[in-house]
């Protein structure tokens, strides 16, 4: 049985997110999702709003959990016996990042740690978590970048008590 990790902050998990867990549901067994404290990063939502946003977003998908963890990523793998990483790229600055990280784990786990890239469809190439906090800061509109029930937590934080008729309104 393959199980993999897909590791990130998720603050918040936006339609780009949801498409690599989906896809990634499709490879392996199994597929947790962990959230992960990145003491570089202030996150606008608590461990616990992003790891509830997460399991309504895959509550659709049976063969992924989620999980949180404040840690080395090699060590949550060495933990819980996983030895794939999927990561999601929506450009070359992406990769070299991320390459550079996929290479510091497998040498830090004694190459027991593979990371598999999975790059993101062109529809979501432009979506992060920052650029869509900065939009819902200004009370933009998200709905086209994350659920429903995302974009109401995000206008919430952000003190807009009307998001309902936000939908559209900023096209």
């Amino acid at each position: 049985m393959k199980t993999a990790v897909y590791p990130g902050s998720f603050d918040p998990v936006t339609y780009g997110h949801i498409d690599i867990i989906k896809r990634a549901s499709q490879m392996f067994d199994t597929v947790i999702v962990t959230v992960m404290v990145n003491s570089a990063k202030t996150s606008l939502f608590s461990l616990d709003e992003r790891v509830n946003m997460l399991k309504e977003a895959t509550k659709d998908l049976p063969n992924v959990v989620i999980d949180s963890y404040n840690g080395l990523l090699i060590n949550y793998c060495k933990e819980k016996n996983i030895h794939i990483a999927i990561r999601g790229l929506r450009a070359i600055t992406d990769f070299e990042y991320e390459l550079q990280i996929a290479q510091t784990n497998k040498e830090l786990s004694h190459n027991n740690v593979d990371t598999v890239f999975l790059t993101t469809n062109l529809i979501y190439s432009y979506l992060s978590s920052s650029t869509v906090k900065e939009i819902a800061s200004y009370n933009g509109d998200v709905y086209p970048c994350v659920p429903d029930f995302v974009a109401h937590a995000l206008y919430e934080k952000y003190g807009y008590k009307n998001h309902n008729q936000i939908k559209g309104d900023n096209l």
